[in-house]
């Protein structure tokens, strides 16, 4: 582990391990079958499986502090998460005349203020970077609407990403698609992506932590989303209505990308809490974080919006797939910097407690309706700030909404419960509504 001194304090433990024979390392995700007795390190980053006689390693995530976007303020903690060990490693596959993708979080025609989306000053600063070891770097996102090129110009200029050009990159101008088959995936066998990431010799993920009125919480795998055509999100709800099939679906999309992904940065400086993730409010925390798998770091993002892991369904379904260790005490965190985890998790985040549909389909068919009745959350309108425009009817995949009076109708038999209404309502006013017990139960 490389020494930080006095400028980190680091919790992951160092792959290395006395096995009564010669000295064996483990890199991150590896599996190592031993057949011996060994003392385990006691920090965090692995998970030891005793009955199948394996042990799950796991990479770090790096945190470093930032109090605001001011640019030097930025660059200097991107490079402090650029120089860690497991990172620093993985840029180091970069070589001249390379093309990298940056997979920014432009959900909305938004500004930087608002905490919809990846600050353009962060951008910047690792498009230098990586321009600094002779790659050619491309920004892009689909957003939700037409995947065209006078929209997504509109996003470009709305993010501030137009700045990213003086930096030397280039925003992104082709509109094509491309089918993938994808047979090591839980559900999604076949889908459709953005072609422009065929272009790239290697993705750099870089999200927006920010509560999620489906999800629960929007970061490092919520990101990749964005990879599917906007016009056809829809689409993947109705085609995944289920949850865990949908956040199965989210997490099939990462691994699918998984060799092509170097790392993982959230901009974590401003978040957005409450009726995430466009119509939040913007709320202060103050650090960056990078890891090299999008499910790790998702582990620690929620610790930062004081979120327990359970309550997000993509970590549910990433630790039934051992993508992430059974227990959040399992995942290394280096603090590059003064302070501790702890010290950064905002404990009055205001989080959206998503509907409870990963724990329902363990139940008899019966129950299971019962506690969705009793437990569900749903879109609501807040009639006096819908005007009537239509955004939330053109955008449902199950077509349950009806402009009347200039007012949007929800049909309940239809409605799948995706959110996407609530997501891109323009002046927020489709709400996340929780039943009285379900506030009672998770306050």
């Amino acid at each position: 582990m490389k020494d930080w001194s006095a400028e980190a304090q680091c919790s992951p433990f160092t792959p290395k391990f006395d096995l009564n024979m010669d000295e064996v390392h483990i890199c991150p995700n590896d599996t190592v079958e031993f057949q011996t007795t060994f003392v385990p390190p006691q920090s965090g980053g692995m998970e030891i499986n005793m009955e199948n006689n394996n042990i799950s390693v796991y990479p770090t995530v790096y945190i470093a502090p930032a109090d605001s976007y001011e640019y030097d303020t930025v660059a200097a903690a991107l490079d402090i998460l650029l120089h860690s060990e497991e990172l620093s490693s993985a840029l180091s596959k970069i070589r001249a005349g390379m093309t990298v993708g940056i997979k920014a979080n432009l959900v909305s025609a938004l500004a930087p203020d608002k905490a919809a989306t990846t600050h353009p000053e962060l951008i910047c600063a690792l498009v230098r970077r990586l321009r600094e070891r002779g790659a050619n770097v491309i920004i892009g996102d689909s957003p939700g609407g037409l995947y065209t090129e006078a929209f997504l110009n509109h996003v470009y200029n709305s993010t501030g990403m137009v700045a990213a050009v003086e930096a030397g990159a280039v925003l992104n101008d082709d509109f094509g698609q491309a089918d993938a088959v994808f047979g090591g995936a839980a559900v999604l066998k076949t889908f459709t992506y953005t072609s422009w990431l065929d272009k790239c010799d290697f993705i750099i993920n870089f999200s927006k932590l920010k509560s999620h009125g489906m999800m629960g919480m929007s970061a490092a795998a919520k990101n990749m989303f964005g990879v599917i055509p906007g016009t056809m999100k829809p689409e993947y709800h109705f085609r995944f209505p289920n949850m865990p099939d949908f956040s199965n679906m989210l997490v099939d999309i990462d691994e699918y990308f998984a060799d092509k992904t170097l790392l993982c940065i959230v901009d974590a400086i401003e978040g957005m809490e409450g009726n995430g993730p466009t119509k939040g409010t913007p709320r202060h925390i103050g650090v960056l974080a990078a890891c090299t798998s999008p499910h790790v770091l998702d582990v620690v993002c929620a610790k930062l919006i004081s979120l327990e892991c359970d309550s997000v369904p993509t970590l549910l379904a990433a630790r039934q797939r051992r993508l992430i260790p059974d227990s959040a005490d399992g995942v290394g965190v280096c603090i590059c910097g003064e302070g501790s985890l702890d010290g950064y998790a905002v404990k009055d985040y205001k989080n959206i407690a998503v509907r409870h549909g990963m724990l329902f389909d363990s139940h008899g068919k019966w129950i299971s309706s019962v506690l969705r009745r009793l437990l569900e959350s749903r879109p609501v309108l807040q009639g006096k700030d819908c005007v009537g425009c239509g955004k939330c009817r053109d955008i449902c995949p199950s077509k349950a909404i009806t402009i009347r009076d200039k007012k949007a109708i929800i049909d309940r038999s239809l409605c799948i419960k995706c959110f996407c209404c609530q997501e891109f309502c323009p002046t927020g006013a489709m709400k996340v509504h929780r039943t009285l017990i379900a506030k009672m139960l998770v306050k």
